[in-house]
């Protein structure tokens, strides 16, 4: 009865922690570009947007972490045969990077707070990808474990999960795109007006 109970919260704990890592990048996004705003509004979100990134990653992203780590070596205590699997190694591999993913995103947090931060909007936006890439590694290699398949249904939700990544790109770069010309269309009303 134990491992069910390791497993239930080990679960919750996933999802809240990539509940919180999904988000916290999206406000590094929004506090990159409130850098774009005038004053006193700049000030105003920065302030906000540092407000928001630590008290997601203490209260939640960090927690849910915790959670999940605890509860998988609940897991490995009640089960110890798994560790002999090379389905186990690599999911334990794509836990160690999404780890260090965890831990950079606290440096980032860090630097965006002193105002050290170099990374743009953009660049942002693919670091945010990483979580995702890593959730459907691991847990293709939870459902499959070492019988992984290679057929047609295989293929369709790799082109499925493909498509989704580059639908996101693209609604992005249109979104960008907007604001641009907003912004354009913002500066020739002004000069017509002058």
């Amino acid at each position: 009865m134990a491992y069910y109970w390791f497993k239930s919260f080990h679960i919750i704990g996933v999802v809240v922690w990539f509940a919180g890592l999904f988000y916290l990048v999206r406000l590094f996004i929004y506090h990159v570009e409130a850098d774009e705003e005038p004053e006193p509004a700049r000030s105003i979100l920065k302030k906000q947007y540092g407000l928001m990134e630590k008290r997601l990653l203490r209260i939640i992203t960090t927690p849910g972490m915790i959670l999940t780590v605890a509860m998988a070596a609940g897991l490995l205590w009640q089960r110890p045969d798994v560790l002999h699997e090379g389905w186990m190694h690599a999911k334990l591999g794509f836990v160690a990077l999404l780890l260090g993913y965890h831990h950079y995103c606290s440096r980032l947090m860090k630097k965006l707070e002193r105002g050290e931060c170099q990374w743009g909007p953009k660049q942002l936006r693919a670091l945010n990808e990483a979580p995702t890439l890593l959730l459907v590694a691991i847990v293709l290699l939870v459902i499959f474990q070492n019988s992984f398949p290679t057929g047609a249904t295989t293929w369709l939700m790799a082109g499925l999960v493909l498509s989704f990544v580059v639908t996101i790109q693209l609604y992005a770069r249109k979104r960008r795109l907007d604001k641009e010309r907003q912004a354009i269309a913002s500066g020739d009303q002004v000069l017509q007006n002058s």
